[in-house]
Order: C-alpha cells, then sequence, then structure tokens
C-alpha cells in the first residue's frame, strides 16, 4: 500500500518544493512591506460649534462647519453665555473628510472615537456618583451626499447616553481639563458616499437630570480611523490570487481520498475542513462591496475570520494528537473533546458578543456594548486592556500546550527509534529520514501557531487601542500580508504532504532487498490502516513481529 506523499516523495523533490514555499512567503511579506501604505489611516477632528437658531425639537436642517453654506458659529461658550444662548440650541458639527477630502469606498468601514473635553470648575464639577464618571446623553444625527451642493440625507438618528470615565482634580487645578477616557462614538461597516456629517447635540433636561452635573462641556474631539484604500487594494488583490490555488489543491486532495479503497480516517477529513475554512475566508466578496452599500461585510467578515479561527486551532491539537505513537484507541473526534471543547466555547462566546454588538451596529452605527449598563459595569469593574489581556494569556496558554503535545511526539519517536538500528542499512537511513521530515513538520507547525497568536494578540491590542486609546502597537502592512499568506502556504502544504501518493518506497528497493525486510515497513501517517479494527496511530516505528500486530 501507499503511504502519504510526506513519506513518498524524494528529499530532493520536497526541498525544491520547500524552497519555493520560503520564496511565496517572503513574497508575502514584501508585498505588504514595499506596496500597501499602512492598513489603517486616523484623522482628527474638532468639532464646530453651531447655534440653532430655529425652534429647537423641531428644525431638521443640517449644520456644516465650513463652506458656502456654513452655520452660525460661537467659538466658546463664554460668548453663548454673553449672548444667552441657550445649551440645547447648540450643535456640535463635524464634517468628514477634512475639506477638499473625498471619502471612498475602498476605505470599507468607518470607525469614530469621541473625546469630550469638559473643564473643571469648583462651582460646576462632575457629581460625583457611584460610578466614577460624567453620564452625557447625545442627540446625534448622521447625514451623507455625494457631491458638494446637494441635500444631506438622513443615514441614522439616535439618543445615546454615554458615560465617560474621569479622573476627578482639586481646587489646585481650576480651569483645567479633566483626564477622561476615549468614548466608542459610530462604527458603519460600509463607506458608500462621499462625504458625512455630524450633528451632535447635549439636550439639557433639568427635570429629568439629563446632562446635568456633568461639568462645563468645552469642545468635542472626534478621531475618524478607516481603511487605507492602497491597502485594501493589495489585501482584495491576494485574496483573489490565493482563492483558487487553495481551491483547486484542495479539489486535488479530496479527489486523491476517494481513489483509495477505503473511507477517510479523521486526520483527512480535518485537512479537508481545514482547507474549506481557509477558502471561505479567501474568496473575495468583498469586492462587492465597491458597489453596493452592504453594511454587514464587517460582520461577516468576523464571522468568517472566527469560524478559520476555530477550525486552524482544533486541527493543531488533532494533528499533534494523531501523531502520537501511545496505545489510545484515536481516530475519532470524541477523543478531542477535552482540548476542541473549549475552542468552540471560547469562539461561540466571541460570536455571540459579536452579534450583540456589530449585529445591532447594523441598524445603528451608534451603538456600543460597552454603553449598555452591563457593559459600562464591566468597564468598571476591569479595565478595557484587562479584557484583552485575558485573551491573550487564554492564546499563550493554548500555545504551550500545544507545545507540551509536540514534546510528548518527540519523546515518543526517541523511544521508539532505538529500534532502528535492528533494520537494514538502507531502510535504516530511510525512515530516519522520514521522522526527521515529520519533527521538521511539528515544528513548522509550531512557528505557524506562535506567529498566530502573536498576530491575534496584536490585533486585539489595536482594535482596543482604536476604542479606547489607551496602548497601540504599531504594526506594518506587512505583518498583515505575511501571517495571511503563511495561513495559506501552511494549509497548501498540508494538503499536498498528507495526500495519498501512488507510489511506495518498497517499490523503488530491488526484489531481493525487498524480500529481505521481513516486515520492516513503516507507515508514518494515518493514510490507511493495515487492519480496519486496529486503533490508528500516525507512527507505527515497529517491525517484524510487532508490527504485523
Amino acid at each position: 500500500m501507499a503511504g502519504a506523499i510526506i513519506e513518498n516523495m524524494s528529499t530532493k523533490k520536497l526541498v525544491i518544493g520547500g524552497i519555493a514555499l520560503l520564496l511565496f512567503q517572503a513574497l508575502a511579506f514584501m508585498v505588504g512591506g514595499l506596496i500597501a501604505p499602512s492598513p489603517t489611516t486616523a484623522i482628527h477632528y474638532l468639532a464646530t460649534k453651531c447655534v440653532d437658531t430655529g425652534k429647537q425639537g423641531q428644525d431638521t436642517r443640517w449644520f456644516m462647519p465650513w463652506g458656502p453654506d456654513q452655520c452660525d458659529k460661537i467659538p466658546n461658550f463664554d460668548e453663548a453665555m454673553a449672548k444667552k444662548i441657550e445649551a440645547n440650541d447648540i450643535v456640535f458639527a463635524a464634517h468628514i473628510p477634512l475639506p477638499k477630502k473625498e471619502m471612498s469606498p475602498w476605505f470599507q468601514f468607518m470607525l469614530v472615537i469621541l473625546h469630550i473635553d469638559i473643564a473643571f470648575k469648583v462651582y460646576n464639577q462632575i457629581e460625583k456618583k457611584k460610578r466614577m464618571g460624567a453620564m452625557v446623553t447625545l442627540d446625534v444625527r448622521l447625514g451623507y451626499r455625494d457631491d458638494t451642493v446637494g441635500e444631506w440625507t438622513e443615514l441614522a438618528h439616535s439618543f445615546e447616553a454615554e458615560e465617560a470615565q474621569c479622573c476627578f482634580q482639586t481646587v489646585d487645578n481650576e480651569g483645567r481639563c479633566y483626564d477622561c477616557d476615549l468614548l466608542p462614538f459610530m462604527e458603519v461597516g460600509s463607506v458608500a458616499h462621499k462625504y458625512y456629517l455630524l450633528n451632535i447635540r447635549l439636550p439639557v433636561n433639568v427635570r429629568k437630570k439629563v446632562n446635568v452635573g456633568i461639568g462645563e462641556i468645552k469642545d468635542m474631539r472626534l478621531v475618524s480611523i478607516h481603511q487605507n484604500g492602497g491597502f485594501t487594494q493589495v489585501w482584495f488583490g491576494m485574496k483573489t490570487f490565493l482563492t483558487p490555488s487553495i481551491l483547486i489543491i484542495m479539489i486535488w486532495y479530496w479527489r486523491r481520498i476517494t481513489l483509495m479503497n477505503r473511507p477517510p480516517v479523521l486526520l483527512e477529513k480535518l485537512i479537508l475542513a481545514l482547507g474549506i475554512s481557509m477558502t471561505f475566508i479567501n474568496i473575495p466578496v468583498e469586492w462587492f462591496s465597491i458597489g453596493f452599500n452592504w453594511t454587514w461585510m464587517l460582520l461577516f467578515g468576523d464571522i468568517r475570520q472566527g469560524i478559520f479561527y476555530s477550525m486552524l486551532l482544533s486541527f493543531w491539537i488533532i494533528f499533534c494528537g494523531e501523531h502520537l505513537m501511545d496505545q489510545t484507541e484515536r481516530n475519532r473526534l470524541s477523543v478531542y473533546w477535552k482540548q476542541v471543547g473549549p475552542i468552540v466555547f471560547g469562539s461561540f462566546c466571541l460570536f455571540i458578543f459579536d452579534m450583540c454588538e456589530r449585529g445591532v451596529q447594523l441598524t445603528n452605527p451608534f451603538y456600543s456594548i460597552w454603553a449598555t449598563d452591563v457593559g459600562t459595569e464591566l468597564a468598571v469593574s476591569f479595565s478595557h486592556m484587562a479584557f484583552i489581556i485575558v485573551a491573550g494569556i487564554c492564546a499563550c496558554l493554548y500555545f504551550l500546550f500545544l507545545c507540551f503535545m509536540v514534546f510528548q511526539v518527540f519523546r515518543n519517536i526517541s523511544g521508539k527509534r532505538m529500534s532502528l538500528p535492528a533494520m537494514s542499512k538502507a531502510r535504516r537511513l530511510h525512515y530516519e529520514g522520514l521522522i526527521f521530515r515529520f519533527k521538521f513538520l511539528m515544528l513548522v507547525t509550531l512557528f505557524c501557531a506562535a506567529m498566530t497568536v502573536i498576530f491575534f494578540i496584536i490585533s486585539q491590542v489595536n482594535e482596543g487601542h482604536w476604542h479606547w486609546g489607551d496602548h497601540t502597537v504599531q504594526v506594518n502592512s506587512a505583518f498583515f500580508t505575511g501571517i495571511y499568506g503563511m495561513w495559506n502556504l501552511y494549509v497548501f502544504a498540508i494538503m499536498f504532504l498528507y495526500a495519498p501518493s501512488h507510489k511506495r518506497y518498497g517499490d523503488e528497493q530491488s526484489s531481493g532487498d525487498a524480500g529481505g525486510n521481513n516486515g520492516e515497513d513503516i507507515q508514518l501517517t494515518t493514510t490507511y490502516t493495515p487492519t480496519w479494527m486496529a486503533p490508528l496511530q500516525i507512527y507505527q516505528l515497529a517491525f517484524g513481529k510487532e508490527a504485523q500486530e
């Protein structure tokens, strides 16, 4: 019987294939480092204070901070008090993008962060409540248009209660601004229009205690974050190129499996599932977002990435488990429920969290789960970075467990390797080469897992910086394109190396030598089982009577 390609392919061809994969990996890093710009761009805005001269609450006009139809502006609230302008008649206006600029569908998404400048005044302090912050109620409108003279069309309108966590000041800091956290303000999953306009009010109602005891508001600052168009084009190009590559190798792999006169084993099914998940995340459906206003693309992208992460992490656990040379009966998914169960549970929890936030943002882009009562309690009890730290710790624990499983594989190989000297010299050298191949593949798997964990942690830190501004890590585009290329190359290599081979090492030996082997054949992969009722093992480094058993 024939084993897998990794067992039977000549060393020369494997080396050539490995060098080709390394060249493609270097190309993936170079594409991001030399061609693509930085993944995202952050633009700062200072909201203009406009005066609503109409009847407050019934005026549907839009207030432009600049241009021919700009609003009546005031520089500060001291002038508003001098002119007896009420707080309900002041509108904070911000135009996205800056003058003489245009937004583009290539930007993919738009995330806006809000920072409120609150001055410390002894006679007008933030009320010290159970929660150490100012509960600010915002009346927000978002409009859009695709030319500079057309009418604004309302995209969303919402009343949002945001709690700004602030550090309280002393009398010595009279006039200085509180040190308040940034607030996640708005997230739009599609940038289908050229111009956007934000009008923000701070409605005051003393009887209902709305916007009362929040200190003296000075200014509103916004930070708009979007994906760079040049990076989007490079990213789409990589997806378009890699999709057929993985799809073709996956079809070829499964065709070879079906040609075997036996049902596929667990590892072969998992490799196919890994190829399907890689193809699912590769398919460049994002091209349609350039011509269609698909606001659900962010949620869909998170779901695809979550499926791939859970499949990849589960595959590595089972891949190492199927290479253990113990007496445990494997080849059943239920054997790995203790290891795979936490991965599936964690992925499901992240999916529910994502649906609770980005699912609601499909209809209300100003919604944030952190602004809800539960989210606020969590934010008060734990720092925002604490959630990222917990996720990073879990990822590191997974990697350490994977290292332990690889160590067990290497230890068992070393124990069985003592049987090799009893073989003939030619076959001993052959199987020593196979052992080296599988050890090298395990080390490559560990390297890919380590890079994936690092990528996950850095991505979480960056996303946390977007939302909270606490910490940041500068990530070059080369890191994104390099890791994405690494995943594709790894999946490609696994499907190729573990496909059933059409030749066998023993076929290349002389009949005399083959006759002298006397049961020294060793099967290193689970591409077939000599006895269907026997336990499946990856390495069967035994010979003679033990191998026959």
